[in-house]
């Protein structure tokens, strides 16, 4: 009876989250810096006026704005998800374990070195960034990857993630020192982290790997969740540990390193929102966690959109900058409660 009704419960939380999204995704769109009235919105949208201006303003620019937010936050989301499950680490996520600094040494080299030059073709030159991105995801994931077999300890992980984050961006201050102005000036922009420096040329990239990554992680449910028992469990139920353990690493750095790639490294969002869903709904099993993350993650970016583009404001915030004002407080306290834990025992 109680497993009933907490299945019951949780199938209203998914349903409120996508509710919740839906919402939040119009209001993202009604609301940024360019004033425009609901009622020009709304007739627009509709079609009953035809404005070219704020058609210009709503599907060239809002548009794709809300949808990178949407992007992004469900394959950070993932992302974290599928980390914490291989590294059985609750800090585990793409920006703490220094992935997403990977991905932007990867973009650095390209972007500040002579071979962003030999690709002036725009689809060419999105398909060179976003192939350096994966390539410095993925390099960082094995050495931390190699590190997490070695240690058991949480924070000791932690830290080597952050000393490797560190690293990249040592190596990312050499390589803007040695690099042409024009080109220090247009990664320093990336880096700061943007949804709206991306177009519907970079969506027809970022759209096919989203949904391939989640049609991948649906078909490993089965193993994922028998992985979140240990991996002694997992082979003892029949599963290719391996296997698993591959398909995880190249999801998580794929998606990492194309989502990179155009929006700039964003942090906290995928290591945040797996706790937050199994906070809420107390279910860890990918069955309703894995479809919980997919709209938590984007709910969440799009509200931090919102508010990074100060609506009624010329400026515009770093996404950076509010993703940290959700995600810093929520890793202060599981490294809290992860301290408790051990004194505890």
């Amino acid at each position: 009876m109680n497993s009933r009704k907490r299945f019951s419960s949780s199938s209203w939380l998914l349903w409120f989250l996508a509710a919740a999204l839906i919402l939040v995704f119009f209001t993202d769109l009604a609301v940024a810096s360019a004033d425009i009235s609901f009622r020009d919105f709304y007739h627009t949208l509709l079609g009953f006026t035809h404005n070219t201006t704020i058609e210009y303003i709503i599907y060239e620019v809002r548009l794709p704005r809300a949808l990178t937010a949407i992007l992004a936050g469900g394959s950070l989301a993932l992302s974290g998800l599928l980390l914490q499950t291989l590294f059985h680490n609750p800090l585990a996520g793409p920006y703490v374990l220094g992935i997403s600094s990977g991905a932007g040494l990867g973009v650095a080299v390209y972007t500040l070195s002579a071979a962003t030059f030999f690709s002036m073709q725009p689809l060419v030159a999105a398909g060179g960034q976003v192939l350096a991105a994966m390539i410095g995801a993925a390099l960082v994931f094995l050495v931390v990857l190699s590190f997490s077999w070695r240690l058991a300890d949480t924070v000791s992980l932690l830290i080597i993630g952050i000393m490797i984050g560190a690293l990249a961006s040592s190596i990312v201050g050499i390589l803007e020192y040695f690099a042409p102005p024009e080109l220090v000036h247009r990664f320093v922009i990336w880096s700061l982290g943007s949804l709206g420096a991306t177009s519907w040329l970079h969506l027809k990239i970022i759209i096919p790997v989203f949904f391939l990554a989640i049609a991948s992680s649906i078909l490993l449910i089965k193993p994922l969740d028998a992985m979140l028992m240990g991996e002694v469990h997992a082979r003892i139920t029949g599963v290719n540990v391996r296997r698993t353990r591959f398909m995880m690493i190249v999801i998580s750095s794929v998606l990492v390193g194309v989502l990179t790639a155009f929006t700039g490294p964003i942090a906290f969002v995928g290591m945040t929102v797996p706790h937050m869903v199994r906070l809420v709904s107390h279910r860890v099993s990918f069955r309703f966690v894995l479809p919980g993350v997919l709209l938590a993650g984007p709910l969440l970016m799009l509200v931090c959109d919102i508010i990074a583009q100060l609506p009624g404001r010329a400026a515009t915030l770093p996404i950076n900058g509010v993703t940290a004002l959700f995600g810093a407080p929520v890793v202060i306290l599981l490294i809290i409660r992860s301290r408790k834990l051990n004194s505890s025992l």
